[in-house]
């Protein structure tokens, strides 16, 4: 992997998991896997989670008190890689006043009359706050490329926005942004898809159009490796992601670093 600097965070004493911060090559989805390390013991893992969202409750308490920092946490992926999942697993133990969550859908009539990311700042988390993107504005260099909606000047002109925006926040808003890619493969996609048909619980979630997205996999795939490239001053986190018990310790335990390091304490009286 020439030119890609691979970054470590240490989580526990046998698991690294991979930032991958890219510099001046594409990196290759194709090439990191999607499960987890052969290693990794599914009821350890479980137990270490449980642990870890009531330290993040505690932190997101700390942070919701004190009202100095704010976080964002950026969920990609495909069709069915798991991101209604890891919300609900993730952050569904935390205080609801502290955590809100937006879904970014087709943009509304409003919303295209105005700049693309004018929808998105309206969304971002006030200080105190756990603000959950499922999707982003990473979907207009995504979904308007592999459509051919966008050009890719239009497309560059777009990715130095997104760069801007998010220098914004973390600069003047004292957001912390975690971006995470959930990298399933396309065999487990297509089985979640057809679950969508048969199960009964989630046939509330089938879309036809999914499938057809399915067939662009490469498309997406080139549209994510650009994105990485051009959209890396704030890293992403690739999250393996066809055992769902896997991606809800990767994702839980990256957000309570994340927030260990804003030395926050609780206010004292006021005088």
């Amino acid at each position: 992997m020439s030119n890609v600097e691979v970054k470590y965070l240490y989580l526990s004493i046998r698991h690294f998991l991979f930032i991958i911060r890219l510099t001046m090559a594409t990196i290759k989805l194709k090439d990191i896997s999607t499960r987890a390390p052969k290693d990794e013991d599914k009821e350890t893992i479980k137990a270490k989670t449980t642990d870890i969202l009531k330290e993040l409750d505690e932190l997101q308490n700390l942070m919701y008190a004190e009202s100095k920092h704010a976080v964002l946490v950026v969920l990609q992926g495909m069709d069915a890689s798991g991101k209604d999942g890891a919300i609900r697993k993730v952050f569904s133990s935390l205080n609801p006043q502290g955590v809100r969550v937006k879904s970014f859908k087709e943009p509304t009539a409003e919303e295209l009359s105005h700049d693309f990311l004018w929808r998105v700042h309206a969304a971002a988390p006030p200080r105190g706050i756990i603000q959950i993107f499922n999707r982003s504005h990473y979907e207009d260099i995504l979904i308007t490329r592999v459509h051919n909606m966008i050009n890719d000047k239009t497309a560059r002109k777009r990715m130095k926005a997104i760069n801007d925006f998010e220098q914004l926040l973390t600069e003047h808003n004292d957001t912390h942004i975690v971006k995470f890619y959930l990298h399933i493969s396309p065999e487990e996609q297509q089985q979640r898809l057809s679950e969508r048909i048969n199960n009964p619980a989630k046939q509330w979630k089938y879309n036809a159009n999914d499938f057809k997205e399915a067939e662009l996999w490469d498309d997406y795939m080139a549209a994510y490796e650009d994105c990485f490239e051009n959209c890396n001053d704030i890293p992403w986190t690739i999250v393996p992601a066809d055992q769902n018990w896997y991606k809800e310790y990767v994702i839980a335990q990256t957000i309570k670093k994340t927030m260990e390091k804003l030395d926050m304490h609780f206010p004292g009286l006021k005088k």
